[in-house]
């Protein structure tokens, strides 16, 4: 069996840390699908192109390398709201299916939106993680502001209500949890007891 752990949830919900400490703990490769099309999006506006133009946000996609994944400007606002865009146009997801099926053939951790549900339906281990949207933009806020971004509390949280809805319901892979995916509310717990809970649950099934 190969040991390909699904990791989905919303933003700030603590999925990429559960990730990134499973990926060490267990010594399997990680990738954050969502830099996937960050990193479209940032090429798109490279381009002088709207993330939300079709033709141009395929192109973007089909030309990523791994090097792409690599840059510094990833997590700026602007490649914030270019991701949700690209993420929303279904020939782009379908685009970056293989260059995840191809990292994960081995076996690896992969978080994202829609692991679970398209990229690996057949995972052994699926996790959903969440919390309260209160919780998220919190965390969210004060990891922009460590970044001394100029933003209000408020402001995240709307962009981030935004970004729920715009998730939950387009047409091309909606987020939601796989109907066998243990889910897990962060809301009120440590990144230690999630990552237990996280643990067990693989070890059980290994």
């Amino acid at each position: 069996m190969t040991l390909v752990v699904a990791i989905d949830g919303p933003a700030a919900s603590g999925k990429g840390t559960l990730a990134r400490r499973i990926a060490r703990h267990f010594g399997l490769p990680y990738l954050d699908t969502g830099k996937l099309y960050r990193a479209v999006g940032r090429k798109v506006l490279d381009a002088g192109d709207a993330p939300a133009d079709e033709a141009a946000a395929l192109a973007a996609a089909r030309a990523l390398r791994p090097s792409d994944l690599d840059r510094a400007d990833l997590r700026a606002p602007d490649a914030d709201k270019a991701a949700s865009e690209v993420a929303a146009i279904a020939s782009v997801r379908a685009a970056l299916i293989d260059f995840q099926r191809n990292f994960a053939a081995q076996g690896g951790v992969l978080d994202g939106r829609d692991i679970g549900t398209v990229i690996f339906p057949s995972a052994p281990v699926k996790l959903f993680i969440t919390a309260s949207l209160e919780a998220r933009a919190a965390r969210r806020y004060h990891e922009r502001q460590a970044r001394h971004e100029t933003v209000t509390l408020a402001e995240v949280e709307a962009d981030m209500r935004r970004r729920d809805a715009l998730d939950a319901t387009r047409a091309a892979a909606p987020l939601r949890p796989a109907p066998d995916a243990v889910i897990i509310d962060t809301t009120s717990l440590d990144p230690d007891a999630v990552f237990a809970r996280a643990a067990s649950l693989i070890e059980a099934a290994f």
